[in-house]
């Protein structure tokens, strides 16, 4: 009995959506207008279910990318693709908003629907991949697909925990690669701005070989791009005044911003030739620092990787099949100069002998200019391993058993940065000293170029952090025709995995400390354990009856066992109902769950005094009819009880505690075929996604509040887990900052597709068409809190989440040559954080456009010619953020750029 796998998953994907534009869908509506053939096809398995079927039946909507896709967009990196896709939003890291990445500097993903990178589970080849990044990472780095060996890319935007358990609440993305290539194939990539930067460039090496028992394809891709500053892009930060948009800098000043004794604000010379002690009243205007030519737009990367998938028939009904995956990722960030003040004080007393002011002074922030800039780094390498055997039995039977190795470690970290400790010690005259060459030299902070080389040399340090994920995995599926009912044969699945996912990082030694010059941090290290099993049917109802073509009934379970969480059951239930030959209706309802990652479940958990204040203090000087009067003392506090001080000893880090967060997802689809033109294809996709114990971060402060103003002291902020008190004295003797399964979330819109095959005389041309409508994103952090509404919002951090997102392309090809026309459509927002009528309060509605031109010398060398952002088409000012000056998330910061692309294969 034949292996083979039927090759031609597109076949079948203009049933669901019409997806990203792609030549290969002329191929798409051939081969549905053979549809009624279907039974001689041979099965297969598409994203979002595990029954092999001739044709998708009720998986829900289904976004498909194809090689030729990929090849003719010129693009050397995954995320590239998926970012544009109408139903990504909100953050997903990427190169220009590095520093914004919360999954790992350097790293990227894909964020569907805006839930989140965590939200959307990412696949390659049906199986899951390891987290990415520089160690306790949340979800999968794109970074370490190699894009030459990419068949396809399909994109299920609908809930499938109960087909493939944890983290799948927004859609998966499954990253299907070439297997049956026979020969070589050399690529090169070039491309850069017409501005003359931002080079980016690929070399790629694919060879293949295919037997009678088996095939092999391995690939070797180098890819670079190089970095953009952003000051060639935004010369400086900006920010209203007087009506008009006007260069703001940082006070974090180069000379030095103090406030004396007596309540003054100063800041010391910035002239590096100018005096050392002069000082003045300070000024934003006059003294704060231009970031911009310190950072850049676009950060630099390189990637090296090698790949190797292959099986090979051990007997006509098994055969075996291994995967094979290592790359390396290195990327670095530019940065400004740290600045002293930020996380310690930095005091000067009147008579130290740097001190031309006369007065005690706190120096609140002095950027440490003189150094230089810093440098972020990571240095990543990530490999992966798949081994199984997969076979037939019977009629129509299929079995897979395989292992699963993926581990990721990485090292990172930032030159230039202040110890701390030493700075103090610079400062104090008693173990310093101005004599060459001492131990430790005397440092001079209040006035640009007042620092030598010998001081800077001695606080100064590379930092230097590790850490990694790994996962490890059994799973084993079964799939087949149990029996046959009038409608048809009912099609079933079951399986079992096992998978146990690890993550760890360990922050540089000073950092652990609090002495180095950045954000304190604790190590990191957690596993957990998870054993599944999953049971999915496709029972036939009804065949050839009138306003019945065919109606299938899709169910699948999925029972979870996890060690730190217990059990979960989670599933699905859908219709797939073929009215008649044009038109199709689709229902799918589901549950779904995301388990609490590392970092939120084991991040180093630490205690520290906080700003906070107490609702009890003074309890009994309220009225005796007030909330907060009748909950203190219901809780004991006793009477004139007054807080002392205005900080609270509060935990923070991660919380073991926490649970599963939970799901429930329905989409309403209808796909139309018209008859009147067999080859257009229109669906149209409704949404509805709920998610009720969402982990959320609280401050102390808020939970208190929130307590003690609910009556009864009902609220579950009320709870020991959230804080406790002194019997005796009233005092908070624990409070939590730590994460809680607090939030609620709701999500709705519709997708729009179209996909229409057509001639143009001896041309062959192609329209698609991909539209996506945010009705609603709402959150409400906690119990009790007033929403926030997302829809149709940009954030300060979270990215924009336009009400309306396109994209579309219309394809030509005639003989040799083929090319694309692309238009990406980003809708109008509002900024979440202005005032209406500030200027940068909305960012209108913006389009992109791309052309991409390929020639066919002969059978073995192609050319292709790419521009992408063809009218140069600048981002929006957008007052929330400051880097750039707009959402580095959403809009385009390099401007017009071309690529060009040179194939030869033998």
């Amino acid at each position: 009995m034949s292996l083979q796998h039927h090759h031609l998953a597109l076949a079948i994907a203009a049933l669901t959506t019409a997806g990203v534009p792609s030549a290969a869908f002329a191929q798409t509506i051939d081969d549905r207008a053979d549809a009624s053939e279907a039974a001689t096809l041979e099965t297969v398995t598409v994203t979002g279910s595990h029954i092999k079927r001739a044709a998708i039946s009720g998986v829900g909507p289904v976004t498909v990318i194809d090689a030729e896709a990929i090849e003719r967009s010129g693009v050397t990196s995954v995320e590239t693709l998926l970012q544009r896709l109408p139903a990504s939003a909100g953050f997903g890291g990427n190169q220009t908003n590095a520093y914004w990445a919360d999954n790992g500097y350097g790293t990227a993903q894909i964020n569907l629907r805006g839930l989140g990178i965590n939200r959307t589970l990412v696949l390659l080849n049906g199986r899951r991949m390891v987290n990415g990044g520089t160690g306790a990472n949340s979800s999968v780095d794109l970074n370490t697909i190699p894009v030459a060996l990419i068949e396809r890319i399909e994109v299920l935007k609908d809930g499938a925990s109960a087909i493939y358990g944890a983290d799948a609440l927004a859609g998966v993305v499954n990253i299907i690669t070439k297997r049956d290539f026979e020969g070589v194939e050399a690529s090169v990539r070039y491309g850069q701005t017409t501005k003359g930067d931002g080079e980016e460039g690929a070399a790629d090496l694919v060879w293949g070989t295919t037997g009678e028992r088996g095939s092999l394809v391995a690939a070797i891709s180098y890819s670079e791009s190089r970095e953009v500053n952003m000051a060639d892009r935004q010369p400086c930060g900006l920010g209203e005044s007087d009506g008009r948009l006007v260069c703001v800098g940082s006070s974090a000043t180069i000379g030095g911003r103090a406030v004396l004794a007596d309540g003054s604000s100063v800041n010391f010379n910035q002239d590096p030739d100018g005096d050392g002690d002069f000082y003045e009243p300070y000024s934003p205007d006059k003294h704060n620092f231009n970031s911009n030519p310190y950072l850049n737009a676009v950060n630099p990367i390189k990637r090296l990787s090698f790949s190797a998938f292959g099986h090979l028939a051990l007997s006509d009904d098994v055969r075996l099949f291994t995967e094979l995956m290592a790359s390396n990722r290195r990327s670095d960030q530019l940065a400004t100069a740290g600045s002293l003040g930020l996380y310690r004080p930095v005091e000067i007393a009147a008579d130290h002998p740097t001190n031309p002011t006369g007065q005690d002074l706190l120096l609140q922030r002095r950027r440490l200019m003189e150094a230089g800039t810093r440098d972020f780094f990571q240095d990543v390498d990530t490999f992966r391993v798949v081994a199984g055997l997969e076979g037939r039995f019977g009629i129509g039977w299929d079995w897979s058993v395989a292992l699963n190795w993926g581990r990721n470690t990485g090292v990172d970290g930032s030159t230039n940065v202040a110890n701390l400790d030493r700075v103090d010690q610079t400062l104090d005259r008693s173990v310093c000293s101005d004599a060459p060459g001492a131990a430790i030299p005397c440092g001079d902070y209040l006035g640009y170029g007042d620092l030598s080389r010998e001081v800077l040399d001695y606080i100064l340090f590379t930092t230097r952090d590790t850490g990694g994920n790994e996962q490890k995995s059994f799973t084993a599926n079964l799939s087949g025709q149990v029996f046959e009912l009038p409608a048809g044969w009912v099609g079933v699945a079951a399986g079992v995995e096992v998978r146990e996912e690890r993550g760890w990082r360990d922050p540089d030694q000073l950092t652990v400390l609090g002495i180095a010059n950045s954000n304190q941090q604790d190590p990191i290290d957690g596993e957990y354990l998870a054993k599944e099993a999953f049971a999915e049917v496709a029972i036939p109802l009804l065949q050839s009856r009138l306003l019945a073509e065919s109606l299938t009934l899709n169910a699948a379970v999925r029972h979870s066992d996890y060690d730190l969480f217990g059990a979960d059951t989670n599933y699905k239930i859908g219709l797939d109902w073929q009215v008649v030959p044009a038109l199709k209706l689709r229902a799918n309802y589901a549950t779904a769950f995301r388990i609490p990652n590392v970092p939120e479940l084991f991040g180093g958990v630490s205690e520290g005094n906080l700003t906070t204040t107490d609702p009890c203090s003074g309890w009994s000087n309220l009225p005796s009819s007030s909330v907060v009067y009748q909950n203190c003392q219901a809780s004991g506090v006793p009477a004139g009880y007054t807080q002392l001080g205005n900080t609270i000893l509060t935990t923070v880090g991660g919380n073991q505690d926490l649970e599963p967060e939970d799901a429930r997802t329905l989409t309403l689809g209808v796909v139309w075929t018209p008859a009147f033109a067999e080859d257009l294809t229109l669906t149209l996709d409704y949404f509805n996604i709920r998610i009720d114990n969402a982990i959320q971060r609280i401050d102390g402060s808020t939970k208190l509040a929130v307590c003690y103003d609910t009556p009864g002291l009902a609220h579950p902020f009320c709870d020991s887990s959230s804080f406790t008190r002194n019997a005796q004295t009233g005092e908070v003797d624990f409070l939590s900052a730590q994460p809680v399964n607090a939030a609620s979330e709701r999500v709705s819109g519709i997708d729009l597709g179209l996909l229409y095959q057509f001639g143009i005389g001896d041309v062959d041309a192609a329209l698609n068409w991909d539209v996506s409508y945010l009705r609603r994103y709402d959150v409400q952090p906690f119990p009790g809190a007033e929403e926030i509404h997302y829809a149709g919002k940009i954030t300060g951090g979270r990215g924009s989440y336009a009400r309306w997102r396109s994209l579309g392309s219309l394809t030509l090809a005639q003989g040799p040559w083929s090319g694309a026309y692309t238009l990406q459509y980003i809708g109008s927002a509002d900024d979440i954080n202005a005032s209406p009528g500030d200027i940068g309060d909305h960012a209108p509605s913006l389009t992109y456009h791309n052309v991409q031109l390929q020639y066919a010398v002969n059978e073995a060398f192609d050319i292709a010619f790419g521009i992408d952002n063809l009218w140069d088409k600048r981002a929006p000012f957008i007052q929330s953020y400051t880097d750039a000056n707009t959402d580095t998330m959403t809009y385009d910061l390099l401007g017009r750029r071309w690529n060009a692309r040179f194939a030869y294969r033998w």
